[in-house]
């Protein structure tokens, strides 16, 4: 695809990985971004792959609400009803069938490792883009999520067919 845009964002999130063992059994928080790029085949009539500001305020509000100063949890983590009791932000990763509709999201992704943290990025950057202006063919090419200054993943997802 010869056209691409790409956003970014960062946003402070606390997670915990206790199926890996090791220090990640751990609550502990990253400073994380993310970049999303879209591609298209084409320009659109307006000469672009899909409005920039329009692409950054969706995927930013979908962040800032749900992700940004909250802990990130896998849905069998014994942290999530007393988090949620002291009045914590918390957003469940792999509910079954989530009351959240953002937790749809996070769905067949048990725990927030950073590799499903893409993932969720992903899908959310898909829904903001459907429901905007944008050139035909245009898709999610690539999310990378760094939580670390050392630790990234990227997520890829397939091409429609």
């Amino acid at each position: 695809m010869p056209h691409k845009i790409t956003v970014e964002h960062s946003f402070e999130s606390g997670h915990r990985l206790p199926h890996l063992g090791g220090k990640c059994v751990n609550l502990h928080g990253h400073s994380w971004s993310t970049a999303v790029t879209v591609s298209a085949p084409e320009l659109s009539p307006e000469v672009t792959v899909v409005e920039f500001g329009a692409l950054k305020v969706g995927l930013r509000r979908w962040i800032d609400e749900h992700l940004d100063h909250a802990t990130m949890l896998g849905a069998r983590d014994r942290l999530i009803e007393p988090l949620i009791a002291e009045g914590s932000r918390v957003f469940c990763f792999g509910v079954e069938r989530p009351a959240d509709v953002a937790e749809h999201f996070g769905q067949g992704l048990p725990w927030p490792t950073v590799e499903a943290v893409a993932v969720l990025l992903g899908r959310v950057a898909e829904s903001v883009l459907a429901g905007l202006p944008r050139s035909d063919g245009a898709r999610v090419e690539r999310v990378l999520v760094r939580e670390t200054r050392l630790n990234t993943a990227v997520y890829e997802p397939s091409v429609p067919r």
